[in-house]
């Protein structure tokens, strides 16, 4: 199951830049998840300082 960002995301980029695997880039307001490319490691969650990142 795919990783996601919600609406508390700020745009700060730290997830895009620890994604192993570039799943991760900026969308229309905030960064969005390729849920194809997505490998379910949760590093991403692990960045982000909002807590935006949650499993859909």
């Amino acid at each position: 199951m795919a990783f996601v960002i919600n609406d508390t995301c700020v745009s700060c980029g730290a997830c895009a830049g620890e994604c192993p695997v570039g799943a991760i880039s900026q969308g229309d307001g905030k960064y969005e998840i390729d849920a194809d490319s997505c490998i379910d490691c949760g590093t991403c969650a692990g960045t982000c300082p909002t807590g935006a990142i949650e499993q859909a």
